[in-house]
């Protein structure tokens, strides 16, 4: 483009703010001066792919597609997995909607795809127009990588982005309907419905609760499931009565939590702020600073984007180096085992009033547990399985926002909560199909749940349950029940894992590999495969006893398991819900 319309500086806007506004003004201007003077054209033909991991980016995708359809769009939209990659030089109009997990890994369903386009296989993409809009949560170093590497790696291949690639965090309504709508100001043919239609269908409110207008909550039942020692497991039962709100299982549960009162008290004690003066919140209105502290702002994580707030208005020299060097470790290094108060106590900074104070803040957000239950089995109830974290570090006792919240906080409160579906971790349709479920710790809970539904179902199909903590003693989660599924006939088999039991370590993955030819047999057998844990590393040591299962008792070769694993995933028998 040859001119574009420039933000002043002083606008209320980041740089990447300023840059986008520029450049979708100018878009727009563009797009309207094209519509006024040409007649409208053929339809515009647009292919959406998505990467997703708990469903977030394919629910953006298909809000997408419901929006180009208003105006004259041709779009298709298809999960990384199955698209064909051999028609990716014929697209015109590629966009990209993409989230992050894990250390900035790709998800699932995305790994085939982003590994081809990032290897030297990949073709040149010259003609081809492209977008990408990254999804992500800035309270992890690796921000938004995959979508950033696709965008990248496109442009590197010779394809032209056509507008700048928006990277969100976790709230993405904005940030989504931004980009949906400088698509459509882009693309839009002249002559066709302007894009304030168009985007009607993204602005539309979930009805009923959800996210944004969550289920008041009573709690039915709150335990520890460990037995004596330090290791806290609670099952949290919670009502659903009245809600209207339902669930599968192999979906999640979000809930919203409070920060522990004493920790706010002791920031507003280190700052100049009345507690009762009026501040305003995330998501409207306003409320007493010390309320909206408590229940509206996240104070329990640092990350890349508060601390260079903070160092603005802070005279600490650590912090200015710690900003000027952008080095990623030492990024992780400093935010690791710190809050907001280490912040306020370790490093005063000067704001102009509490309002000023509050908008360096991100909004505190909802945390997502999987389900541990079948609504089949408990009516009206949904059930939790949530690990306490407590931690010591600089001095200070620390915990989970959430975790403790519920453990410590909850007595007599409704949290707010919602159904988060989640379509990538369903259990198989066909009754008759094997299933192996492998979660340690907390990774149980949803095999619980399809355990439950499994039974009350009537499905054939034989379980193999693999489960591992460290203790057999005090942490077998659940071990009623589980013993009851294997005598009932439920469960054909459990393989457990206690890691400290003996002096050599054990885990699920070793118990896999000791097992591989039964495992082989069952995957012959069609067997689906899940994970639920920990993605950083159990998820991968499963993920690698697996490859050498395909290759010792299969006689693949390791190009040849490989092939095998990713058909097991495109197939939908190999499923993960990690984190």
């Amino acid at each position: 483009m040859s001119s574009s319309i420039q933000i002043p500086e002083d606008a209320p806007f980041s740089a990447e703010q300023r840059v986008w506004l520029s450049q979708f003004l100018s878009n727009l201007l563009t797009g309207a001066t094209a519509a006024a003077s040409a007649p409208s054209g053929p339809a515009v033909p647009v292919t959406i792919l998505w990467g997703s991991q708990t469903g977030n980016a394919e629910g953006l995708a298909k809000k997408l597609v419901k929006t180009l359809k208003k105006g004259n769009f041709e779009p298709e939209v298809f999960d990384m997995a199955a698209y064909d990659r051999g028609r990716l030089p014929q697209e015109q109009n590629l966009l990209v909607i993409t989230s992050t997990y894990g250390d900035g890994e790709p998800p699932d369903n995305a790994t085939d795809l982003y590994n081809w386009i990032l290897s030297e296989a990949a073709p040149r993409l010259e003609g081809v127009k492209f977008s990408v809009l990254a999804l992500g949560d800035t309270n992890y170093p690796d921000f938004c990588k995959c979508g950033i590497d696709f965008d990248v790696r496109l442009e590197q291949l010779g394809a032209s982005r056509f507008l700048t690639r928006i990277d969100s965090d976790v709230d993405y309504d904005v940030p989504f309907k931004q980009w949906s709508d400088g698509i459509v100001s882009v693309l839009a043919p002249a002559g066709s419905p302007s894009s304030n239609g168009a985007a009607a269908a993204v602005d539309q409110q979930d009805t009923g609760y959800s996210k944004k207008n969550p289920f008041p909550s009573a709690i039915l039942n709150n335990f520890n499931l460990n037995g004596p020692g330090d290791k806290h497991t609670h099952h949290v039962a919670l009502s659903l009565e009245g809600s209207g709100l339902e669930y599968e299982v192999g979906d999640a549960l979000g809930v919203f939590p409070e920060n522990p009162p004493s920790v706010v008290d002791e920031i507003l004690a280190a700052l100049p702020f009345s507690t009762k003066v009026s501040v305003p919140l995330p998501d409207g209105g306003e409320a007493a600073l010390r309320d909206a502290l408590i229940g509206s702002y996240d104070i329990g994580n640092l990350n890349k984007s508060l601390i260079q707030k903070w160092q603005a208005r802070s005279g600490s020299p650590f912090l200015r180096s710690l900003v000027a060097a952008d080095d990623k470790k030492a990024w992780d290094d400093f935010c690791w085992g710190r809050d907001l108060i280490d912040l306020v106590v370790d490093h005063p900074a000067d704001f102009t009033d509490a309002e000023d104070f509050v908008g360096v803040l991100k909004k505190l957000q909802p945390r997502l547990y999987s389900i541990a239950s079948s609504p089949k089995a408990h009516p009206g109830e949904v059930h939790l399985c949530i690990g306490i974290v407590r931690y010591n570090t600089y001095g200070r006792k620390r915990g989970g926002i959430c975790s403790t919240f519920l453990a410590d906080r909850a007595d007599g409160l409704k949290p707010g909560v919602f159904v988060h579906t989640n379509k990538a971790f369903r259990l198989p349709e066909n009754g008759d199909t094997p299933v192996i479920m492998v979660g340690p710790g907390t990774g149980i809970a949803p095999f619980r749940a399809f355990l439950e539904e499994r039974k009350l179902t009537g499905a054939k199909g034989p379980n193999w349950l693999f489960f591992g903590n460290p203790y057999r003693g005090s942490d077998f989660l659940y071990e009623e029940e589980f013993t009851a599924f294997q005598k009932e006939g439920s469960l054909q088999r459990l393989d457990l894992a206690w890691s400290r039991d003996q002096k050599e370590k054990v885990y699920v993955q070793n118990l896999m590999l000791q097992q591989g030819a039964e495992l082989w047999k069952w995957f012959q057998d069609g067997a689906a495969f899940y994970v639920c844990g920990d993605a950083s590393r159990m998820a991968k040591d499963v993920d690698a006893a697996l490859h050498t299962i395909a290759e010792q008792h299969g006689g693949l070769s390791k190009e040849d398991a490989a092939a095998y694993i990713s058909q097991l995933k495109k197939d939908k028998r190999y499923l993960r819900d990690v984190y």
